[in-house]
């Protein structure tokens, strides 16, 4: 296991996403992780910490200069709840759950980014704008309708396969209609 590589693909991988998604100050983008798989391990058994807290230093590098908001999905074992700043679910209304992850019952990732974030607390769901999922934790369920795959450079990071969501406002209207074009 190679930190600064695993860093060096992160980075690749996050600005091709961060290209196709067009967000905005203050969107949020969701982080589905299993440091298990980016290691070569199965999904859940081999968490790493390590992985975890380079994995969130990583993306805390680049979208908090962009004034992006990161949310770091949990695994089944506490819900899929996510970690985010508490100024964040307050703006956003997002509803407050009692729970802190744990290396086994949250993940590495999410236990990483409960160390590092300023106040953070877990919430139950979220609208995300896009997302980045690692290691395939399944995130569709916190992004945006309407979602649309990003295909990054890169399609693994370590030995996990890795897939992105962006969303896009839904086409309303019938023949008549036109549309603004979406970036």
């Amino acid at each position: 296991m190679d930190i600064e590589k695993i860093r060096e693909q992160l980075t690749t991988i996050t600005n091709d996403v961060l290209n196709e998604a067009n967000l905005h100050e203050n969107d949020v983008f969701v982080l589905g992780c299993s440091t298990s798989e980016i290691v070569g391990g199965h999904i859940g058994k081999a968490s790493n910490q390590d992985v975890g807290q380079v994995v969130i230093e990583t993306l805390l590098s680049i979208l908090k200069p962009k004034k992006i908001n990161l949310a770091v999905q949990g695994c089944e074992h506490i819900n899929r709840s996510l970690v985010v700043e508490r100024q964040v679910a307050n703006d956003k209304n997002f509803e407050i759950v009692n729970v802190v992850p744990a290396l086994h019952a949250g993940g590495a990732a999410s236990v990483a980014a409960f160390k590092q974030f300023t106040d953070p607390v877990e919430v139950e769901h979220i609208v995300a704008q896009a997302g980045l999922d690692i290691g395939d934790t399944a995130i569709g369920m916190h992004v945006k309708f309407v979602q649309v795959p990003v295909r990054p450079s890169l399609s693994e990071l370590g030995s996990a396969h890795v897939t992105a969501l962006r969303s896009r406002p839904k086409y309303v209207g019938g023949p008549r209609a036109n549309y603004d074009p979406i970036k």
